[in-house]
């Protein structure tokens, strides 16, 4: 019969054993960004040359040009079904910010929203396009309207979808106070499970039944492009406050046409945040899509696009 301290050193080695188990299977290596290409690059897709990075982006259609702006831990990809539509009547332009997607991370880890602004104006310099539509989802929200603040002549009319910049008056969501964290952070750089991933699109999706296996598989192998994972903690760990009034300021001096597109249940960048960008805009519309959460373009497309479309008067 075995003895009491045998019986605690053996359920202390099974409960290692099982830790152990349940970390590896957790551990995910990077992917090369040669081979995140051969699924996620496709015939539109090309690569430019912007302070040693190799920038992934896409043109599509004919017409006024449209330029979409992707947020955090996202990629051009959350745009495919706007450009999908979109594509019919103008020139689409997207890319893969910096930190994400195939574009992955820059050399001086610096993803300030200053540093975002100029990254966009040399894109867009570089590719010969001076006059557009700038639209952008949370990050990529607010760097569109810190652009069209500084670029007033360049952009025709501004779109944001549920666009970060101003205080949410609630936590940050988990995924961001885990890239904070030293020791938490550390172990994501080799501990990044698929139900992770999918955990982060519940809570900005309004409907979880509209999470396909395949954009979870997207969005995580993105995660796991090489550099990506320390990019995104670099992100995260960056201050955005200006502070308010700063930022308040800057939102005022915008006198381009503007339509705000917020889902109502965005739990991550609340619609109060989209009202008080409305009532501090000077030339703003907003329009509240109920049934959709933080990212109305990718789960609700066919409603969110025709608002756009209505906006920009496509007929």
């Amino acid at each position: 019969m075995k003895s009491k301290s045998s019986k605690k050193k053996y359920w202390l080695y099974t409960l290692l054993i099982a830790l152990i188990l349940a970390i590896n299977s957790a551990v995910y290596s990077d992917i090369s960004v040669d081979d995140l290409k051969v699924e996620y690059a496709n015939e539109h897709s090309k690569f430019i040359e912007i302070d040693g990075m190799q920038v992934h982006y896409r043109i599509e259609g004919e017409g006024f040009p449209i330029v979409l702006i992707h947020g955090t831990a996202s990629s051009l990809h959350t745009w495919n079904a706007w450009t999908k539509e979109l594509k019919k009547t103008n020139t689409i332009i997207r890319m893969d910010l910096p930190a994400f997607g195939l574009t992955g991370p820059n050399k001086s880890a610096d993803y300030s929203i200053k540093s975002y602004t100029t990254f966009l104006d040399q894109f867009l310099n570089q590719i010969a396009i001076d006059s557009f539509h700038l639209a952008g989802n949370s990050l990529g929200g607010n760097i569109a309207w810190n652009y069209a603040a500084e670029h007033p002549n360049k952009v025709d009319k501004l779109i944001l979808v549920d666009a970060s910049g101003l205080p949410t008056n609630k936590p940050q969501p988990a995924v961001f106070k885990m890239a904070k964290t030293p020791v938490v952070s550390n172990l994501f750089l080799y501990v990044t499970p698929k139900f992770f991933i999918k955990k982060n699109m519940k809570e900005v999706y309004a409907d979880d039944t509209k999470i396909a296996n395949d954009l979870v598989s997207r969005y995580h192998k993105m995660a796991l492009r090489k550099g990506n994972r320390q990019a995104f903690i670099d992100r995260a760990r960056m201050d955005f406050k200006l502070g308010s009034k700063a930022n308040i300021d800057k939102l005022k001096s915008i006198q381009n046409s503007t339509l705000l597109i917020w889902g109502a249940q965005d739990n991550w960048i609340p619609l109060d945040n989209g009202k008080r960008m409305d009532s501090v805009m000077q030339n703003s519309k907003l329009v509240v899509l109920e049934n959709s959460g933080h990212l109305p373009m990718e789960e609700n497309p066919e409603e969110s696009v025709a608002i756009l479309k209505d906006f920009i008067e496509i007929r």
